[in-house]
């Protein structure tokens, strides 16, 4: 149970002394031997400086540095949990708090990640004003489409651009954190310049990098051809996964969707025959006359529809 419990403090980040690990809310964890902190306590902790490049200590912040930064957080204490350890100070004019990250976040104080990443407390966040006659009482976000109150405040948002585009902080959050810098917009209106500037003031995290659904192949699948034969009867000795780049045994692919393929000689395709599409592709042949011939329905004046048998109706045809 002491073992237990001593990994656990080991794996507690020395600014805030939480072990969450959750990297919408702290960033990426950073560990070095005991030393272990979260990014995002990092990039806030006051009196802290990058004076490395980016790939020296976390984030260019150096070893001796953070270090120096843990011994000046022991002396304050956080103005919400009322602990020590408090790394950092609201930047608001002759403000005088100091609060933990995580603390500070569930009062409602705003952090920025741009410039000089700045903190505020509540008394001194940033906010967002409109007139009286675009605020609503009760409106719809615009990401997960719940209500929410149409009055700006720190857990309700607006689109600077549009005035019309509402969503939660958390909301816009994760959507910033997954659309990242480069695809980054209101949702509604599309804007892009004004939007991020305004989230960025209001303390949106917004990463510089591509889009996640960009990176590490998230669409890799996408990209894969289809590579067997799907006729209901394959003649192949070597099996559908098998085939040939010519002759008989070529595949093809169906010339519309792309997602079903066969052998020439499977589906009685000569070596002439240049496509081929699947039977959900394919153009109605007489083999589907049977299903016409059950019936249709006819709208003679368009005040509605009349059902006539099939077999009446292609009389009628051959009439005309």
């Amino acid at each position: 149970m002491n073992r237990r419990a001593l990994k656990l403090k080991e794996e507690e980040c020395g600014l805030c002394h939480r072990a969450d690990s959750n990297p919408d809310t702290y960033g990426q964890k950073c560990q070095r031997g005991k030393l272990c902190v979260h990014e995002n306590c990092l990039y806030h902790a006051s009196g802290l400086v990058q004076r490395g490049k980016d790939e020296e200590g976390f984030y260019g912040f150096l070893y001796p540095d953070i270090r120096q930064a843990l011994k000046r957080a022991v002396q304050k204490t956080c103005c919400v949990c009322g602990c020590k350890g408090a790394s950092i100070a609201c930047q608001g004019r002759k403000c005088t708090k100091n609060f933990h990250f995580p603390c500070g976040s569930e009062k409602g104080c705003i952090y920025q990640f741009f410039g000089e990443f700045k903190s505020f407390c509540w008394k001194h966040r940033p906010v967002q004003r409109m007139r009286r006659r675009q605020q609503q009482a009760e409106t719809i976000c615009i990401v997960c489409l719940e209500t929410m109150p149409g009055k700006p405040s720190y857990s309700a948002m607006v689109c600077p651009a549009c005035k019309h585009a509402w969503f939660h902080r958390d909301c816009i959050q994760g959507h910033a954190l997954r659309a990242a810098l480069y695809h980054f917009r209101c949702p509604r209106c599309r804007d892009m310049g004004t939007f991020q500037r305004e989230m960025f003031r209001m303390g949106i995290k917004i990463p510089d990098r591509d889009a996640a659904w960009e990176e590490d192949g998230a669409f890799s699948d996408q990209y894969d051809r289809h590579s067997h034969c799907d006729a209901s009867c394959c003649l192949y000795v070597g099996g559908r996964e098998q085939f040939a780049d010519d002759g008989p045994w070529q595949l093809l692919l169906c010339n519309s969707c792309g997602s079903q393929g066969t052998h020439r000689r499977c589906s009685s395709l000569g070596a002439t025959k240049g496509t081929w599409e699947c039977e959900d592709c394919a153009e109605p042949t007489g083999a589907d006359t049977n299903t016409f011939l059950r019936g249709v329905w006819l709208s003679p004046n368009g005040s509605g529809f009349t059902f006539v048998s099939g077999s009446w109706f292609l009389k009628f045809l051959n009439s005309v």
